[in-house]
């Protein structure tokens, strides 16, 4: 039980560390903060225009686009609240700082992800609460109480799928020494998850389910609540290509770290 409660307390203290370090530079946070908000907003702004001279896309309202898209930001924050340091990662390995944290008596990828914690993030998750309520008035969605752990349980899988997929692209700069390319690729194609993927062609359709599995952040678990008599068997195994492919990151990048050779100087 200790052993349990160790991590979170740990977790707690550096993070609070280092938040109170990135608020000594506070206009520097005001301004990401701001342009967070008008990149994630530019997405709103789209749907707007697109349905301004439309009424359905591919059979989609526009208030049901809104709730996938509110619900893709919901799911795609935590990878940037707590696995921000991703991106630092490939600049570790060909400076040869990574080294230090074969040092320390912890889980090593909790060590690395914990000195980062991106406040900026919150930023997008207020805009998503915002426009996952808006959309779900409109619509007239009853949250019940089951429904509500239901959803929970949807956003925190499908958040695992995008820091898995995250993950994944950054351990290769383990072998390759940068991953940068492969992060932003990997990153792009998190982009199309705050869109139906009934409006791609079938190529597309099968890439982002079986491949790279995108449908899976925000269209298939989002549909439990637009269109619960058209869910099928892809929406129930959300939760599961969550957890399989959280722990399928974690191999990763475990051999990853265990190949790892270090600069050589």
């Amino acid at each position: 039980m200790k052993r349990f409660l160790y991590y979170p307390r740990l977790y707690t203290l550096i993070v609070s560390q280092y938040i109170k370090a990135r608020m000594q530079y506070r206009a520097d946070f005001f301004i990401s903060s701001i342009g967070i908000l008008l990149e994630s907003g530019a997405g709103f702004f789209s749907l707007w225009v697109i349905f301004h001279s439309i009424s359905k896309l591919v059979g989609w309202s526009y208030n049901e686009l809104i709730f996938i898209y509110a619900f893709s930001l919901l799911a795609i924050t935590p990878s940037q609240l707590f696995f921000d340091n991703i991106w630092h990662l490939s600049s570790h390995i060909r400076q040869g700082t990574f080294i230090k944290y074969y040092f320390r008596p912890l889980n090593m990828m909790f060590y690395y992800m914990s000195e980062v914690f991106d406040i900026k993030g919150f930023t997008k998750l207020a805009l998503g609460i915002a426009a996952f309520i808006y959309a779900s008035f409109k619509l007239g969605i009853t949250w019940t109480f089951p429904k509500f752990i239901l959803l929970l349980t949807l956003l925190f899988s499908s958040s695992l799928i995008m820091i898995s997929l995250m993950i994944m692209a950054s351990s290769t700069c383990f072998w390759t020494g940068e991953a940068s390319s492969v992060l932003i690729f990997v990153f792009k194609f998190g982009e199309y998850s705050k869109y139906p993927i009934t409006i791609f062609n079938s190529f597309f359709k099968l890439l982002f389910t079986y491949i790279i599995p995108i449908g899976f952040v925000a269209f298939y678990p989002s549909k439990f609540f637009l269109r619960p008599t058209e869910t099928n068997i892809l929406a129930y195994l959300s939760p599961v290509a969550g957890i399989l492919l959280f722990v399928l990151a974690y191999l990763v990048w475990k051999k990853g770290v265990n190949s790892w050779t270090g600069t050589g100087s």
